[in-house]
């Protein structure tokens, strides 16, 4: 699935858009600065080199100051509103790049990242709305959108849900995750039983407990199966909460299909909770915690 990072890019948006401060090439190409260009660029220089050294606070306060004295320049809302998507404050990095938008509608990447930080605060048709202008700029990237699909199971637009994961299909053709979720479209579409004989095969996941996933949602192995598959082999303690979070997810999401809820939320709740990751899919269980089961208590992140 996606791979996103601060600096070095460890994860991937929808056909490969890296998103760091590499773009500030783009920005640069695209904006005319004024007389306080040094300035400007000195104070944007200051905050990365403070991001990147652990002083976050820090580096918020100079992208702040760099917004000040060029407030009709999208670069530095984009920038600082990378410093608190990547410090988990979704609120105040959507508030930034309604910024960007406003300044400049034609950026894609503002529109890509504000939908992701709408989503993880459960704003589900806002973030469906900034997905698809995402894709009016740049329609080649409709494949690889596999957020989309999500965003479209969570709004219950089953149908669109399962039209998105098969086109995914055809850029990532041995990704069980992506199985899952069309799965899951179909089956609250029409039905168990059609879901199980759509499910499409995959054969090369090498992801622990990945196949193990596969094969439940197939009706070839049991829940306790998975569990079994995703604690096998001793791995590294994050290794291992890696894969329970992943098994957990999709017990949960297994259970949901079917129509047990009490598993579902005991599921769920584990791997929003207890295995949480810091990655897409760790906030896709929190965020499917906050939409199904209001009340139940998840690890928040930071939305201030």
């Amino acid at each position: 699935m996606i791979r996103i990072s601060f600096g070095t890019p460890t994860r991937r948006l929808p056909g490969g858009l890296l998103i760091g401060f590499a773009i500030w090439s783009l920005f640069a190409a695209r904006i005319v600065v004024a007389d306080e260009q040094i300035s400007y660029e000195e104070l944007q220089r200051q905050a990365k080199m403070a991001y990147v050294a652990g002083n976050t606070n820090e580096a918020v306060m100079l992208a702040t100051e760099a917004i000040a004295l060029e407030p009709k320049n999208p670069r530095g809302y984009f920038v600082r509103a990378r410093f608190h998507e990547e410090n988990h404050k979704p609120a105040k990095a959507i508030a930034d790049y309604d910024q960007v938008v406003k300044l400049d509608p034609r950026l894609p990447d503002a529109w890509q990242n504000r939908g992701s930080e709408h989503f993880k605060l459960g704003h589900i048709k806002e973030s469906i709305a900034d997905f698809n202008t995402f894709l009016l700029l740049v329609p080649e990237q409709a494949p690889f959108h596999w957020q989309r699909g999500i965003a479209y199971y969570y709004a219950g637009r089953f149908e669109d849900g399962r039209k998105q994961f098969e086109s995914h299909q055809t850029v990532n053709s041995n990704d069980v995750e992506n199985a899952v979720w069309h799965f899951l479209c179909v089956a609250r579409a029409s039905g168990l039983e059609k879901a199980r004989g759509a499910l499409i095969p995959i054969k090369g996941d090498a992801r622990v407990p990945m196949m193990a996933v596969h094969a439940l949602f197939a009706g070839k192995l049991k829940p306790e199966d998975v569990l079994k598959a995703a604690g096998a082999g001793s791995p590294p303690p994050l290794q291992l909460n890696r894969q329970l979070f992943f098994a957990h997810l999709y017990l949960g999401l297994y259970f949901e299909a079917i129509g047990d809820d009490q598993q579902a939320r005991e599921h769920i709740t584990k791997a929003a909770n207890q295995y949480q990751t810091g990655d897409y899919m760790g906030d896709v269980a929190r965020v499917h915690l906050q939409l199904r089961w209001p009340k139940e208590k998840a690890s928040a992140t930071e939305n201030k």
